[in-house]
């Protein structure tokens, strides 16, 4: 992304700016969750000029390719995720942001952070996904698991006595 000039902001405390994003991120992803670098990341952020540095809010939009976390088919959904940030002029070692040596304010750092935690740790495609069978591997919500019996191997010793034992008459 490019660098946001921000020297005039900071010499009229007070002062605003409006800036429009509209461009990729590279390698925002994650397991399940990608934003694709060939779909740009759009929003308007307002840059406002306060004694402690550069507030920076608003809103970002842009698209999810996912892959369901119980079916492992693919899917896509729009996302808009609201961003405030505070940019300090004398950052410490705690802040996370800070301007660059020129006055100027990277601001794929803050999208970055701002998209990255919106996205979903375990998406889903529907919320009653019924996901895939852990025997045959088939499809649930398609119906091509055609039903197994589970048996803990723990237990099969005690099924096998279980099996060969007689019927006990619990009626004396």
């Amino acid at each position: 992304m490019r660098a946001i000039d921000i020297r005039e902001l900071l010499d009229n405390p007070g002062s605003s700016r409006t800036v429009h994003l509209e461009e990729p991120v590279a390698g925002l992803r994650t397991e399940l969750v990608d934003v694709p670098e060939d779909e740009p990341i759009a929003g308007d952020l307002l840059l406002e000029s306060v004694s402690d540095g550069i507030y920076v809010r608003g809103s970002l939009e842009g698209r999810f390719q996912m892959r369901c976390a119980r079916c492992l088919k693919p899917f896509e959904r729009d996302f808009d995720v609201e961003m405030t940030e505070l940019v300090s002029r004398e950052p410490g070692p705690e802040d996370d942001y800070a301007f660059a040596d020129d006055l100027t304010l990277d601001p794929e750092p803050l999208v970055r952070d701002a998209v990255g935690l919106e996205m979903p740790f375990a998406p889903l495609c529907r919320p009653d996904c019924l996901g895939l069978c852990e025997i045959c591997g088939g499809d649930r919500n398609l119906g091509e698991c055609p039903g197994h019996e589970r048996t803990d191997p723990r237990w099969a010793a005690l099924d096998a006595l279980l099996d060969e034992a007689l019927p006990i008459d619990r009626d004396d």
